[in-house]
Order: structure tokens, then C-alpha cells, then sequence
């Protein structure tokens, strides 16, 4: 599925050709569209069941928002499979498929489904389903996203832990506990992380930056290219202001309670989150992936409903119409458009201004909208939609 590629949704009356033929209605859509500016094809609609005028007007209005939402819901579903794949882009276009279709050839192929959204049931059951089954999609890969997240964020806070300097990593595999006083009522062992450069200061000040420094304390425990981490001893009813001193000369007080078989239990730790972030990514992958898919249906299933009711309120009964579906790009889109509007301006009767010669004028100030579109979208003389996915 190319970026770069449109699709125009319309309908028109059959009664654009002297047969009232749909067929040669089809004909004289793909002829004034043009085949450099994009392929026609048939598009297939049902006859749905229709209410009053007043509830088309609701519904049209209903339908102009619910494919707002399917329309982020696709987006969102969309950034979840980029952030999965890490930005992939090959990757991210095997995912995105419609009932293991490309998008393209679901759309030539498309047919409603039938048994899922039954056509003799109204229409405003029809857009309640919709709506309901566009929103489960979005809550249920939004939560499975975010619980892969978190657990994908907590292994990289656990792998810092393994991998960091001696200012951020853990230290339960680095303190030999002989090395610190344990139990004592009096006195208490802290760990210092102190940049390299500045051991020679360290040693020299250690003793006298607070109160009741245990003299000659300070022991080597581990070094790394950026720091170098010692065991000072002091007295418990000091600790807090030595501790509040060694941050002023910046070094790194480390917090460590030396734990019996702590080195162990963080490496468990570790292949435990681990495991729970591949787990959680296949599943996230998989609820992606479907989730699209079934989006992408939802939408195209309420862009049918849409080009029905407006089909009903532009031209009214009985139902004699054509639709079509436009594949182009977005540059050809505008072309395509630019050749129906002059062609079918007609339609609109006195909505659009015009020259002397009775052509639309190409900057028409009356900023005429659809009543049933949400948004104010810009006036056409027929029903017209456009689609694009990102």
C-alpha cells in the first residue's frame, strides 16, 4: 500500500447518462475522470433500510463523526504496529493488510458483510454496532500497547541496573558484604560513588565534611572508566549529613542493603520481565495487526453507510444512483476533482456561483456546506468522500 495513494468515493444519479444505465453511468464517470488521473471502479452498495427524512439528516451527521473516530482509530492502531516494529516500514506494510488482503485489492473486491451488518436492520442500529466494535478495537490495543510498554520500560530500567556505571547500576553483584559493617547499633557503612577525577580530593576530605567520620574508613570496592566506588564508615547519628555533604561535593551516595542471595534473585528478576516483554510483544503484535485489519473494515463499512444516506438525501427516491470508487493519488485527486466538479456542477442547481458562460467559478465566495456533514466540509454537487492511510 503506497503512502502516496488516494481514493475517491462517490455517487451520482443515473441520470448523468440518456439510458439512466448504471453502467453507462460508470462509463461517463471514468471518462470525465480520466484514466491519467486514476482508476474507476464500480463500487457495490446496499439498499439499506430507510427511516425519515429528519433521522437521514441525524444519521448523516452521526456517520460524518463516526468516521472521524474509525478514521484515528486506524491512525492509532497504526503508530502501535510503528512503535512494535521500532519504525520497520517493510515490516509495518506486512502488517497492514485486511483480512490478508492488501488494502487495495480489498477495496476493488469490496462486498458488504452481510451476516455481520445485516442490511434489513436500520440504520441507526447498524452505525450503534459500528461505533461499539471501533471503540473495543481502540481500547483493546491502546491497554495491550501500554502494558508492553511498561514492561518493556521496566526490563530497560533492570538491564541499566546490569549495565550502567557504578553511579546508576546495581551493586549486588559488586559489594563483597565483608566489606561493610552490618548489625552494629553505632555505626553504619556507606557507599560512595566518586568520579574518577576527583579521588585524590575524596581521600583527602572524606574524614572532616562531617562529624564522626570513622578515620581511615574509606575502603576501595570497585572502579569503572567513570567512577570510583569506596565504603565509608560513620556514626549512624551522622549519617544523613554525611551523606548530605557527599552530594554537595557531587559525589554519588548509593543506596545498598546487602541482601543474601540478591545477585541471584535480580538476574531471575531480569529473565523474568524478560520473558513477560517478549510474551507481551508477540501478543501486542498480533492485536495490531488483527486490530487493523478489523478497523479498516469498520471504516469502509460506516464510508458505505455515508455515501448512502447522503446519496438518499441529495437525490431522492426511489434510489437510482451508481457509485464508484476512484483510485489515484493526491495530486491526480485534484485533477479528477476539478474535471467531475465542471462536468456534474449542474447537480448542485443554483448552489455554486458561475461565469457568463455558465461555468463554475473556481473561487466561489458563497463557502456553501453539506447540512449532513460534520466539519463543514466544502460543498460538491454530488456525493463525494476521500480516503488516504497513513
Amino acid at each position: 500500500m503506497s503512502k502516496n495513494t488516494k481514493y475517491l468515493f462517490l455517487s451520482l444519479p443515473t441520470s448523468i447518462t440518456p439510458s439512466h444505465h448504471r453502467d453507462d453511468a460508470l462509463d461517463a464517470i471514468t471518462a470525465t475522470v480520466s484514466p491519467e488521473n486514476g482508476t474507476v471502479s464500480s463500487f457495490p452498495i446496499p439498499e439499506f433500510k430507510i427511516g425519515t427524512l429528519d433521522a437521514l439528516v441525524q444519521q448523516a451527521e452521526e456517520l460524518g463523526k463516526l468516521e472521524s473516530m474509525c478514521q484515528s482509530v486506524v491512525g492509532k492502531v497504526g503508530d502501535a504496529l510503528k512503535g512494535i516494529l521500532e519504525g520497520d516500514e517493510a515490516q509495518i506494510e506486512k502488517m497492514k493488510t485486511v483480512n490478508d488482503k492488501p488494502v487495495d485489492q480489498y477495496l476493488r473486491t469490496f462486498s458488504w458483510n452481510k451476516v455481520k451488518y445485516r442490511a434489513d436492520k436500520p440504520i441507526g442500529e447498524l452505525i450503534d454496532l459500528l461505533q461499539k466494535e471501533a471503540a473495543s478495537i481502540d481500547n483493546d490495543v491502546r491497554s495491550k500497547y501500554s502494558q508492553y510498554n511498561q514492561v518493556k520500560n521496566t526490563l530497560a530500567t533492570l538491564q541499566r541496573k546490569q549495565t550502567g556505571n557504578l553511579a546508576t547500576k546495581s551493586l549486588a553483584s559488586v559489594v563483597n558484604p565483608n566489606q561493610l559493617v552490618q548489625d552494629s547499633e553505632y555505626l553504619e557503612t556507606h557507599l560512595v560513588a566518586v568520579p574518577s577525577q576527583q579521588t585524590k580530593d575524596f581521600l583527602k576530605s572524606y574524614e572532616t565534611i562531617s562529624p564522626m567520620v570513622v578515620p581511615r574508613s574509606a575502603t576501595l570496592v570497585a572502579s569503572d572508566d567513570e567512577f570510583t566506588l569506596y565504603a565509608v564508615t560513620t556514626f549512624k547519628k551522622h549519617s544523613q549529613e554525611f551523606i548530605i555533604k557527599a552530594r554537595e561535593n557531587k559525589w554519588v551516595p548509593r543506596d545498598f542493603k546487602y541482601v543474601e542471595g540478591g545477585r541471584e534473585q535480580e538476574a531471575k528478576e531480569v529473565e523474568r520481565v524478560g520473558s513477560d516483554e517478549r510474551r507481551l510483544w508477540g501478543e501486542t503484535l498480533r492485536l495490531g495487526r488483527t486490530g487493523w485489519s478489523e478497523a479498516v473494515m469498520i471504516w469502509i463499512h460506516v464510508l458505505v453507510l455515508r455515501v448512502f444516506v447522503e446519496t438518499v438525501l441529495r437525490y431522492g427516491l426511489p434510489l437510482d444512483f451508481v457509485a464508484a470508487i476512484v483510485r489515484t493519488t493526491p495530486k491526480q485527486a485534484a485533477r479528477a476533482k476539478r474535471n467531475l466538479d465542471q462536468k456534474y456542477s449542474y447537480l448542485a442547481g443554483n448552489a455554486f456561483g458561475r461565469d457568463k458562460k455558465g461555468r463554475v467559478k473556481k473561487d466561489d465566495p458563497s463557502d456553501v456546506h453539506v447540512a449532513g456533514e460534520a466539519g463543514g466540509a466544502e460543498y460538491t454537487a454530488f456525493v463525494y468522500y476521500e480516503l488516504e492511510f497513513d
